[in-house]
């Protein structure tokens, strides 16, 4: 087909214009690549991704971050920066600065690192250094937390009674919780009343489950630091109160006889729970300190806690329950046993029953501008070692002592697993896998070459 000079001139043009129009689109997609960013995390878990409870943290802080990264490794140097632009696609302010060991020698001094491993980091926050082992997300959002956090935040444990032990590794033990503790900024002190005075510093007093009873004059001292302002977290076991029943009654609340169990199969069955007297707790009542657990908890041995009088405010104090047990659970005063039943005859209570309360008050120190906290639970085991890492025991404790300090603001980091990073086979697929890598692929491949082979001598 023969074109005359008018469409050959068209049919130019409308190259020129494509050509225009392609280059344009493909100038304007390298200035959106340039100055927008976008992804999306497969991985399970969202492991890629900061977590909701390190977003949210970044949101509060009003100052600059600075992180200073020491090495001279191009693999890590890369790495580094993968895992900050996560913080800098949220907060703006957060700066990077890589340096060189080797080379910058007098920033290094300046900034105390010593490197006894192929790289060294340090990041600032209102002027302050914290210095990090690693830049995970745990690692760097809990040395945000020290640093966002007001100093003098001393928590004292009481000892001497057979109380909790914070530097205890067995089961009973608090190991877990006080490294917790520390790693987010709080200070630990384990103390005797007997023994010494408290810090003038305390910011809260913890009493974990005593065995042994309190001397008047110590259950004085305890009641003159309430009386000063002072925020208490009181774990409590079944049996008896070791001599502190007035500070039960200072509170306005009471301890029901006996343990609370749940003899439900089918629920244990489904919790994977052994025990009659290991309380789960899947709902929680509204209040700052379960607004972010969303799974479980569990409370071993736990017993009920119930106002002394309904509707009632003893000095002033202000109750609400965290979580109950469920409607199906009750006290039971008679031991434990498979074959428990309920019976109001015997003093047993019907479900659901309180576990642990929340308490407030104005502060004696603050003119009402500031509000004085207790947490009393009715069970010291679910923070120890042996249960804390059970479902959300552990960012249920970080939040107890986060809002009984004041911290409101500041949030548990969520330890996230990694599902998809570990293939777990049983036996029978392992011998399937290694059925058809060790005799069905070559035998497959020594067929097809002798087929190969008797092809081409054929021809």
């Amino acid at each position: 087909m023969k074109l005359d000079r008018r469409a050959r001139l068209q049919l130019t043009l409308q190259r020129i214009i494509f050509l225009l129009l392609f280059a344009g689109i493909i100038g304007m997609l390298a200035w959106i690549t340039n100055h927008y960013t976008w992804q999306y995390d497969l991985t399970a878990n969202k492991r890629h991704s900061l977590s909701d409870s390190s977003v949210e943290l970044l949101q509060l802080l009003d100052q600059p971050v600075s992180v200073h990264a020491y090495t001279s490794d191009d693999v890590t140097t890369q790495a580094v920066r993968e895992i900050i632009s996560r913080y800098q696609r949220v907060k703006k302010d957060f700066s990077l600065r890589i340096f060189n060991p080797d080379i910058d020698i007098e920033q290094a001094q300046k900034d105390g690192i010593v490197m006894n491993r192929p790289f060294a980091f340090v990041i600032f926050y209102r002027g302050r250094p914290e210095h990090i082992d690693s830049l995970s997300e745990q690692s760097i959002t809990n040395a945000l937390l020290r640093l966002s956090r007001r100093a003098n935040q001393q928590v004292v444990f009481i000892k001497g009674h057979g109380e909790r032990n914070i530097d205890a590794d067995d089961n009973r033990g608090y190991s877990t919780l006080a490294k917790q503790l520390r790693d987010t900024g709080f200070t630990l002190q384990s103390l005797n009343l007997l023994e010494q005075p408290l810090p003038a510093q305390t910011k809260l007093m913890v009493i974990a489950a005593p065995e042994k009873d309190y001397l008047e004059g110590e259950i004085e001292k305890i009641r003159r630091y309430l009386d000063a302002g002072g925020n208490l977290l009181w774990l409590r076991d079944p049996g008896p109160a070791q001599k502190l029943d007035k500070l039960a009654t200072y509170f306005g609340v009471r301890f029901q006889p006996g343990v609370i169990v749940d003899n439900n199969p089918d629920l244990r069955k489904t919790l994977n729970i052994q025990h009659p007297a290991i309380i789960p707790v899947t709902e929680y009542f509204p209040h700052i300190i379960t607004r972010n657990i969303r799974y479980n908890s569990l409370f071993p041995l736990a017993r009920g806690i119930s106002p002394v009088e309904e509707g009632a405010s003893v000095n002033n104090w202000q109750t609400e329950a965290l979580f109950n047990s469920f409607g199906k659970s009750w006290t039971e005063t008679g031991g434990i046993s498979e074959e428990m039943v309920f019976s109001s005859s015997d003093g047993d209570i019907a479900g659901p029953i309180t576990i642990a309360v929340a308490l407030h008050r104005p502060s004696p120190n603050g003119g009402g501008s500031q509000l004085q906290r207790a947490v009393i639970a009715g069970d010291s085991d679910f923070l120890a070692n042996g249960y804390i890492g059970a479902g959300a025991n552990l960012d249920l404790g970080l939040n107890i002592f986060n809002w009984l300090i004041g911290d409101d603001d500041l949030v548990t980091i969520e330890t996230r697993s990694s599902p998809d990073i570990r293939l777990q086979l049983d036996d029978t697929e392992i011998k399937i896998i290694a059925f058809g890598f060790f005799l069905v692929i070559p035998l497959l491949l020594l067929i097809t070459g002798f087929r190969i082979w008797y092809v081409r001598k054929r021809r």
